[in-house]
């Protein structure tokens, strides 16, 4: 059996968001880019999580090969840092992210899957958290012609079934997905573990193999993006503090004349 765990590289969002409360998050002069090049690099966290689901299967007695796979990363940092928690396969698609869109992303990852011989089960992140959008997982299913079933925080392997409980804003949902399968993974699967020192000396020689579209026999035009960045900014945000004297219960009585005065409270 074999799991593929589809992971990318972001930008540290604590750090970004620090950066944007600070007033000090800048966009570039082409419209597009940050300007910070202090703000570290690091595996987004869904992923993390992805890679934690398949884990806990191995826990749980599964017998598979774990294969992580990302698309235009620093393989050195982001893979071998899989490599440590336990992933046998590491393999990365060297093409400029900037260059991509979600369906040229969701191509390459699936052109790969297929050349290194498929995936029982595709485990993918909910989504990426510097563009929010959560489709490559969904394309990936399309291009394999898997059924994807989203939003899992509990997972279990049986035979050649999934039983996983979605997290739903209606509350928890049990299905039933036969393999192969493409799952996203959300946060509700609850915090990830972190390699023993020893599993990251031994990963540092590990070196993951290095894919070109060339070698998936996809051209240019194949990945070329169908959707492209026009701009990108920082909102300004505005915020007007009112502090309200006198003991609790004056205090209380202001509050709600402003906001039935605002309209807030009828």
């Amino acid at each position: 059996m074999r799991i593929v765990v589809c992971v990318k590289e972001v930008l540290d969002p604590d750090a970004v968001n620090n950066y944007a409360v600070a007033g000090r998050l800048e966009i570039g002069a082409d419209g597009k880019t940050l300007t910070q090049t202090a703000i570290p690099r690091l595996m987004n966290g869904y992923d993390e999580q992805a890679i934690e689901a398949a884990l806990r299967l191995r826990d749980a007695g599964a017998e598979f090969t774990l294969c992580v796979l990302s698309v235009g990363s620093d393989p050195d940092k982001l893979l071998k840092h899989a490599a440590a928690l336990g992933a046998e396969e590491l393999i990365s698609i060297q093409v400029d992210p900037a260059t991509l869109d979600p369906q040229a992303t969701a191509k390459l990852l699936a052109s790969q899957i297929q050349a290194s011989g498929g995936a029982e089960v595709v485990f993918c992140g909910r989504q990426a958290s510097d563009d929010d959008q959560g489709v490559v997982p969904v394309l990936i299913a399309e291009h394999l012609n898997m059924s994807v079933v989203t939003v899992a925080r509990e997972i279990r392997l049986e035979s050649d079934a999934l039983t996983i409980i979605r997290a739903t804003p209606e509350g928890d949902e049990i299905v039933r997905a036969a393999c192969p399968a493409v799952v996203t993974i959300t946060n509700e699967l609850g915090e990830p573990r972190y390699p023993t020192a020893s599993a990251k000396i031994k990963a540092r020689r590990v070196k993951p193999t290095i894919v070109t579209p060339a070698e998936l026999s996809l051209s240019a035009e194949e990945i070329a993006p169908k959707v492209l960045l026009k701009q990108q900014f920082v909102p300004e945000v505005q915020g007007n503090c009112e502090f309200l004297e006198g003991d609790a219960a004056q205090v209380a009585g202001q509050l709600l004349e402003k906001l039935r005065a605002e309209g807030t409270l009828q």
